[in-house]
């Protein structure tokens, strides 16, 4: 049995959907060989700790009743002061400078705590200083849950196509996005309608800016484009257009051309170009997907293009790609 201590720092929808499908899938990860134990779970009032592991029932019980934490310890208090083999950095993404996160994510490292992260901030703004720290202390940081939501995109290229040279990607990057293009096609109604019930149903954040605007897919850019294409880029890197000015009428002359219009970003490694742009998009085209989804085409020198899709962000789906990496770092590390 691989045995791994854990804890979660943010204890948002993110953390706390994490928490939650650890408790749930338990016996069924105990079964194929993972005893995976959160032994603190840190929040802005405070944290709980239990290095036998904690009842996660209980605690989201307790967060769900505004009640406090128990401890008042921060996330950078616990890493030098209990057990741990994992953290797992829920914070929300700031790309101006990373922080949190990125502190979070570079003290573990340097205290040889391997490190999970959804947090796409710290990886934007600091991608090769934190692998930079994780090689240098012998830790592992995986961060597939900062890309594409469900989508095993940075695992499949590295494990599956790691002979390959990956040349080229392109793709839908923004669930919330091509949800709001996909209803503007289909009911024939405005921008501003779609927004406000994609608002009501959750599909769209409050403050959408970070997704209408085009923010989050081009900060998605950079980590594909560092982690994936070898290069060295920063948000400032990207050319980015959001979907604000997208009105029925462009969608309809777009419907007479055989085409639909999608949020696309594409980077090109040569000429190092990044784009995040809404796009004609031929109905039979590969990319062509509706609702919610997310979908990647990468192009390689060897298999040629490889298209991917799946759920784009959401708690279920970013936990899934929190746990895989999760197991991958215990087989690796544990």
């Amino acid at each position: 049995m691989k045995t791994a201590k854990i804890s979660i720092v943010g204890f948002g929808s993110i953390g706390a959907g994490l928490a939650t499908e650890m408790a749930r899938k338990k016996d069924f990860l105990r079964g194929k060989g993972y005893d995976l134990r959160v032994v603190s779970i840190v929040d802005a009032d405070g944290a709980e700790i239990d290095e036998d592991g904690l009842n996660i029932k209980s605690i989201i019980e307790k967060k769900e009743r505004g009640k406090a934490f128990s401890y008042d310890k921060s996330a950078l208090d616990l890493i030098g002061e209990i057990d741990q083999d994992i953290l797992v950095e829920c914070t929300p993404s700031n790309i101006r400078d990373g922080n949190p996160g990125l502190n979070h994510i570079l003290t573990s490292l340097k205290n040889r705590v391997n490190v999970v992260t959804s947090n796409k901030g710290p990886l934007v703004v600091a991608y090769k200083r934190i692998m930079e720290t994780a090689k240098k202390n012998n830790v592992s940081i995986g961060y597939e849950a900062t890309v594409g939501g469900a989508i095993p995109l940075i695992n499949l290229v590295k494990s599956n196509l790691r002979a390959d040279d990956i040349v080229a990607v392109k793709g839908i990057l923004n669930g919330t996005c091509n949800y709001i293009l996909t209803k503007m096609h289909v009911e024939k109604r405005d921008y501003e309608e779609i927004l406000l019930e994609a608002k009501e149903i959750g599909i769209a954040e409050t403050d959408a800016s970070y997704d209408v605007e085009g923010i989050d897919t081009a900060s998605k850019l950079v980590i594909l484009a560092n982690s994936l294409m070898g290069m060295d880029v920063k948000y400032e890197d990207v050319e980015v257009e959001g979907i604000t000015r997208i009105t029925p009428e462009s969608l309809d002359l777009a419907d007479e051309l055989g085409c639909t219009i999608k949020l696309i970003g594409e980077v090109e490694r040569e000429g190092k170009r990044l784009k995040v742009s809404p796009k004609l998009v031929p109905y039979d085209h590969p990319i062509s997907v509706g609702g919610t989804l997310n979908i990647v085409l990468i192009k390689t020198d060897v298999a040629g293009e490889v298209t991917i899709s799946g759920k784009g962000a959401g708690p279920k789906e970013t936990s899934s790609a929190l746990l895989s990496d999760i197991l991958n770092i215990v087989d690796e590390r544990c």
